[in-house]
């Protein structure tokens, strides 16, 4: 493997299609894809922006993004999410990777990374990917960048043996990723190779890549664990109570790390 391909067990993951579904499929997933829009829709710079997805995959968030009336880019290094995404009224698409993004300097006012820093297990590489989104950003623009908490696994393994949910992963397993971060190809019916991150080492990687003072959001919260989220997120009265709490302590400090997915964003300096 160069420097620049995806690791293989990725890249054969995406191409089994599971994840086009995620953030429908369950309670979990529609949180998290509710929050996201809730999030970036008061964190974009202003209407009908050039927007790159990169690692946008089939475009989950470039649909919509492209509705919105912003003019969307997307590039992901799965040759066949990017033909999916292609076909997205609004939306152009391209093969490409975050470490090497193929465009010039300031030409986009936001720049999304909803998913390359997870799958990237070398540090340098994810400050680079930082950078590069920073690179093609505009002045004044916006790089956001979703990171998957350094207690997700274990959570989802307690979970999981809670509601009976058959899995490969074993307690051992899920305290040593805790501990240290990285998980590595395990079951392609759950998840793939990806980093977990603390918070803290988000918001330093974003420094190393040359942004003062990342704003760091919890997506879900600790509610995302709640195991019956299907009564909260599917009742119309009690979903909006769940919003607006997660919009009072989306940034408390003492509760980043107890959220499924944190999402970090930085302005680009005039």
């Amino acid at each position: 493997m160069n420097e620049w391909e995806l690791e293989s067990e990725i890249a054969a993951y995406y191409e089994r299609g599971g994840e086009r579904e995620r953030l429908r499929h369950d309670a979990r997933g529609r949180l998290e894809f509710a929050r996201m829009q809730d999030l970036l829709r008061r964190l974009l710079p202003g209407d009908g922006l050039d927007v790159l997805d990169v690692g946008g995959a089939t475009g989950a968030h470039s649909s919509w993004l492209a509705a919105d009336g912003h003019k969307v880019t997307l590039v992901d290094p799965v040759a066949s999410q990017v033909a999916v995404a292609a076909e997205i009224p609004g939306v152009t698409a391209l093969v490409g990777d975050a470490r090497e993004l193929p465009f010039g300097g300031a030409e986009f006012d936001a720049v999304l990374l909803m998913g390359p820093l997870y799958h990237l297990l070398d540090r340098a590489h994810r400050v680079r990917a930082i950078a590069e989104a920073r690179r093609v950003a505009r002045a004044g623009g916006l790089v956001a960048a979703v990171t998957i908490n350094r207690t997700a696994g274990w959570s989802d393994w307690l979970l999981w043996h809670a509601h009976g949910i058959a899995h490969s992963i074993s307690a051992e397993e899920s305290l040593r990723v805790l501990r240290e971060g990285t998980l590595r190809y395990f079951d392609q019916d759950i998840f793939t190779t990806a980093y977990l991150s603390h918070p803290g080492e988000v918001a330093a990687e974003f420094a190393d890549a040359g942004f003062d003072g990342p704003v760091q959001y919890a997506v879900q919260g600790f509610p995302g664990f709640i195991p019956d989220l299907e009564a909260l997120i599917d009742d119309d009265a009690v979903r909006a109570h769940l919003m607006e709490g997660l919009r009072v302590i989306e940034r408390e400090p003492s509760l980043l790390g107890a959220s499924n997915h944190v999402l970090t964003v930085a302005t680009v300096p005039g």
